[in-house]
């Protein structure tokens, strides 16, 4: 008897066991768990939305681009899987019923201009770089210098490499400009710059260097939120910063900058060991600051670089004359004019039709291409290389 209602339970059971399994799928001590990278490099996102409608992620990754319809379960829980994805930092969110918004599930967020995302490594090469190792760390600082130009004081970022405090010697400088949408914090935050160079040091793929991230935005004297009338600064609204991009008032103070860091830091001053670059607007400026100061840089690198001009733009004593200032600094000299984009960035044109220009004054460059857009993916992946390219002697 008790032998046959054993039999009789077991389906019972089985299925009970089963329905809880079911239940526990995408759950870690009773946490809903998003994202989950599998071990194949796919992604599963996870959302406990009972009553939406319709269910969207939303990243930077390049398959579907970066879209997926999430599917709902019985228990309420909307879940999308996607494609295998190469090692990389993502950023991404939800919409929900046409509401966009952070993975409640994931405390891990980045801020790109004045949005917020969710964000995730996939590991591997080049993740490895932008995620925290066990190596020698270097130092950020927070440093506020005075502009006479701008008639203020101004704030930059300032990466110290590991030894720095402890060592007597003096360093090269890496001078790294952002792009109009951002600050000085955007190449830590979303560059991961102190973290590149920590593992690259590490490893000795790069020399040991200290890294100068000033604020682009020279109407402005620090990140939103940092100064008692910024927080009414959204980079994001171009009205903003019209007259500050292209107006030659940053370029033109920029040996402000280099000053300073060489009366407060041990640097080693002199050409050989600055470089410049910088991204998107921070490409446009390394191009004419290097162009109207070609005796301080011994390199310069171009990401995504802004190349576009009005006719008002132009006749700016900034940025004229720009074919005779390239052959000053093609006389005075130099080491590396690395230039780089994406096959699908917007400003991909503009960028070639600039290296036209250098071709015909045999000037000399470097050109990498990649794939994508105008995304930090790129921008990453062009300072892990170029950085390793820096202060060879």
């Amino acid at each position: 008897m008790k032998t046959k209602w054993m039999m009789l339970l077991l389906p019972a059971l089985l299925f009970a066991l089963g329905v809880q399994a079911q239940q526990n799928v995408g759950f870690k001590d009773g946490t809903l768990v998003s994202p989950q990278v599998n071990s194949d490099n796919s992604v599963t996102f996870r959302l406990n939305a009972p009553k939406a409608q319709q269910v969207m992620v939303i990243g930077d990754w390049e398959a579907n681009d970066g879209k997926g319809n999430m599917v709902k379960g019985a228990d309420g829980v909307w879940t999308y899987t996607t494609p295998v994805l190469p090692s990389e930092m993502y950023t991404y969110r939800f919409s929900i019923d046409g509401v966009t918004g952070l993975d409640p599930a994931n405390p891990f967020t980045k801020r790109d201009v004045g949005t917020i995302f969710s964000m995730f490594f996939v590991d591997g090469y080049p993740a490895e770089f932008y995620q925290v190792q066990d190596v020698p760390h270097g130092t950020v600082l927070q440093q506020w210098y005075h502009s006479d130009k701008a008639g203020t004081d101004r704030r930059m970022s300032v990466y110290l490499p590991a030894g720095y405090q402890t060592e007597g010697h003096s360093y090269p400088v890496l001078y790294l400009l952002h792009g109009s949408g951002g600050d000085e914090t955007a190449w830590l935050d979303l560059g991961m710059t102190a973290r590149i160079m920590d593992n690259l040091i590490a490893r000795k793929k790069a020399e040991p260097m200290i890294v100068v991230i000033p604020n682009g935005n020279f109407g402005v004297q620090a990140a939103a939120g940092e100064t008692k009338d910024n927080l009414r600064f959204r980079p994001v609204m171009s009205n903003q910063i019209k007259g500050n991009y292209k107006n030659g008032d940053y370029e033109m103070a920029f040996p402000e900058i280099i000053n300073f860091i060489e009366r407060t830091y041990r640097v080693k001053a002199d050409k050989a060991h600055r470089a410049v670059a910088g991204l998107s607007m921070g490409g446009f400026h390394t191009l004419y600051i290097s162009a109207n100061f070609p005796e301080k840089f011994d390199y310069m690198g171009l990401f995504s670089a802004g190349i576009r001009f009005s006719a008002d733009d132009a006749a700016n004593p900034v940025y004229n004359n720009l074919d005779q200032k390239l052959q000053t600094l093609q006389t005075v000299g130099y080491k590396l004019y690395w230039i780089s984009i994406g096959k699908d960035d917007f400003l991909y044109k503009a960028n070639r039709e600039y290296m036209q220009q250098l071709d015909k004054l045999g000037f000399k460059y470097e050109y990498h291409e990649s794939t994508r857009g105008h995304l930090w993916c790129n921008w990453r992946q062009y300072l892990l290389q170029f950085a390793q390219r820096l202060f060879k002697e």
